[in-house]
């Protein structure tokens, strides 16, 4: 049964408490929507889902949304939402900051119903939360462009492993570096980079991670 508007019960899973703390005091500012829980890192939201889905204590409130934020310590957000969704736990609205494709993918992949940025209007903020409840997914416009861009070409786009080599490749790694870091051979290595090459239109390292960061691939 969807939730009535006026009882979204939200669970904030964030790393930093003043975080929380302003988004608390906004979201019950604006009505339609309580915070009956929060969370530091992604293994304490799952202790306190669990714990509101087995309703053995009065106390603990059933969560209608978990608004997650992705970089977090120890159990981030997408491995969390990804747990979240094999406990056939509440709907995850992803809050963040990072807009990367990879960030995006992972988020959605993982199962999380909607994306939004932290810049986002309070009133989308909101309504956000009140979509995700009722099951509809929800993404910031920037995330939607995003999105579209990569249907629009499919051929284009760039795969899981050719991404986090990417990632791994800013940081100034070396073929044997990323091969290490990622279990494969260093010639494995250099064919994803001709692949990651042709597909970004470049034809070497720099200009490579430099076309992965205007797309907002990493």
């Amino acid at each position: 049964m969807t939730p009535s508007p006026e009882t979204i019960r939200v669970l904030l899973v964030d790393d930093h408490p003043v975080v929380r703390s302003g988004l608390r005091a906004l979201l019950e500012g604006l009505g339609g929507v309580r915070v009956v829980g929060e969370a530091a890192d992604g293994a304490e939201a799952l202790d306190i889902v669990t714990a509101s889905q087995q309703q053995n204590d009065p106390d603990v409130e059933t969560i209608d949304v978990v608004v997650m934020d992705i970089e977090m310590p120890g159990l981030d957000g997408i491995t969390t939402t990804r747990r979240l969704q094999e406990q056939n736990g509440p709907p995850v609205l992803i809050l963040t900051t990072y807009d990367t494709q990879s960030d995006v993918m992972a988020a959605v992949d993982a199962g999380a119903k909607g994306y939004l940025l932290k810049d986002a209007e309070p009133e989308k903020l909101r309504q956000a939360i009140l979509d995700t409840a009722a099951g509809k997914p929800t993404l910031s416009a920037e995330i939607a462009a995003l999105l579209m861009n990569r249907m629009q070409q499919p051929q284009e786009s760039l795969s899981g492993r050719e991404i986090e080599l990417l990632e791994l490749l800013a940081t100034g790694a070396t073929n044997k570096q990323l091969a290490q870091s990622l279990f494969i051979s260093e010639a494995t290595v250099k064919t994803h980079l001709v692949h990651i090459y042709q597909k970004l239109h470049v034809t070497n390292r720099t200009a490579a991670i430099n076309a992965a960061k205007a797309q907002r691939l990493i």
